[in-house]
């Protein structure tokens, strides 16, 4: 590939990985508007989550059926296509403020992005010199955690800004020029991948002995690594998913130095909204800590085994939470936005560990651990319940401490097989 052709075909793959980090972020605005639109439960407003993560579950294997049969060109662009339906969706489901239209609408917009997760690495990967694939995939990757960064303080200023006061109807409206856009830069994506010319990805059949006769659910490692996988996403999705619920009405409400924002408002639904937009402005610095873990722990590894910087991270992991659960205000605040720092290197972690010496194997291990990305759908939810009743929002994150448990054993000894 001439290298000013590969150029521009990284740049668009760069776009892409960005485009679809960016809407994925954008549940930690979407969540706490809806709750105050609909007067959710914290259970209730989890279900964005669930409607956003079960499509992993539910649409992955129709995804790779449908690349077998198109290619993962076109798979590209169809992609593209439902992330643009399903943004477009959300104008009739806050038309009519619908809330399970809103779901309905997230659900697919969340199965493009599932198909354009598995279309698009092998993409990356086919961009240049074979042995830097790694590279351009770190680097798309990089580009995804920028956009989860940006897209809370889109949220906050395009959706959760300027609802204080507002009617129902008129609240719901706020959502409907911003998605109606995205659904336009999404399809104006779409013609454009439509005339690039990208490298058409053959996959071969895997048809080696040694695969023939086995069942890859006998790999304990790969198991636990799934259970792994399915706790590590429920814990790092679910703090996001809360982050600024709980902001905006455990911490800010409390603290002089916010009193401000909510100067002139008497209505308490008002003075929460105006919280929520505030506490959007932090869901970032959650992410941003994701994002420099994830740099500097490839230079980390040159000293330390991934088994071992699984169990520490693990493990710092469980005594924030431990000192967030007797804590309060800014040190609360803090303690649970730096668990961000340590959870970035558990996917990378438990992933290699997981798929180690699968042989031909390895391609089902890995539908098997994306396929447990679904715990993003089960723990929001569920931490949801745990926070409507006695034991209320701040004790319901207590929940991720059992997922860093068993992910610190996996690292210690989980992962051997």
């Amino acid at each position: 590939m001439a290298k000013k052709k590969y150029e521009a075909s990284m740049f668009y793959m760069l776009v892409l990985f960005f485009t679809w980090g960016f809407l994925t972020e954008l549940d930690g605005a979407l969540i706490p508007y809806l709750k105050g639109l609909f007067s959710l439960s914290n259970f209730q407003a989890a279900l964005v989550q669930f409607a956003f993560f079960i499509a992993f579950f539910c649409v992955s294997i129709p995804s790779s059926w449908l690349l077998n049969r198109i290619g993962y060109h076109k798979g590209i662009i169809v992609g593209l296509l439902v992330m643009a339906i399903g943004s477009w969706l959300f104008y009739p489901a806050s038309a009519m403020v619908s809330y399970p239209l809103f779901l309905g609408a997230i659900f697919v917009l969340a199965s493009g992005v599932t198909l354009l997760q598995v279309a698009a690495n092998p993409y990356v990967a086919r961009l240049g010199d074979p042995e830097k694939a790694s590279n351009r995939l770190n680097l798309a990757q990089g580009f995804n955690s920028v956009a989860k960064m940006i897209a809370p303080l889109a949220g906050s200023y395009f959706i959760l800004r300027g609802l204080a006061g507002l009617s129902t109807a008129e609240q719901a409206e706020s959502v409907q020029i911003p998605y109606l856009v995205l659904g336009a830069l999404l399809l104006i994506l779409a013609v454009i991948f439509r005339f690039l010319e990208l490298p058409e990805v053959v996959e071969t059949a895997e048809t080696s002995n040694a695969d023939k006769g086995q069942s890859v659910w006998r790999k304990p490692h790969l198991v636990k690594g799934a259970v792994a996988i399915f706790l590590y996403v429920g814990a790092e999705v679910t703090i996001a998913s809360f982050l600024v619920i709980y902001l905006s009405e455990n911490i800010f409400p409390g603290l002089p130095e916010f009193q401000g924002y909510i100067e002139g408002l008497k209505n308490p639904e008002d003075q929460i909204a105006r919280f929520r937009e505030v506490g959007a402005r932090y869901l970032p610095f959650y992410w941003g800590g994701l994002m420099i873990g994830r740099l500097s722990g490839s230079y980390i590894l040159k000293f330390v085994s991934s088994q071992r910087l699984l169990t520490l991270a693990s493990l710092t992991c469980i005594a924030l939470m431990l000192g967030f659960s007797i804590s309060s205000g800014y040190l609360a605040m803090w303690l649970l936005i730096g668990t961000g720092l340590f959870l970035s290197i558990m996917w990378s972690n438990i992933f290699t560990l997981a798929i180690a010496d699968l042989g031909p194997q390895t391609s089902k291990g890995s539908g098997i651990l994306v396929a447990a990305i679904v715990g993003g759908a089960v723990l929001p939810p569920l931490q949801g319940l745990i926070a409507d009743s006695s034991f209320g929002l701040h004790n319901s994150f207590l929940i991720t401490i059992i997922c860093f448990i068993y992910i610190a054993w996996y690292g210690w000894k989980g992962y051997k097989h």
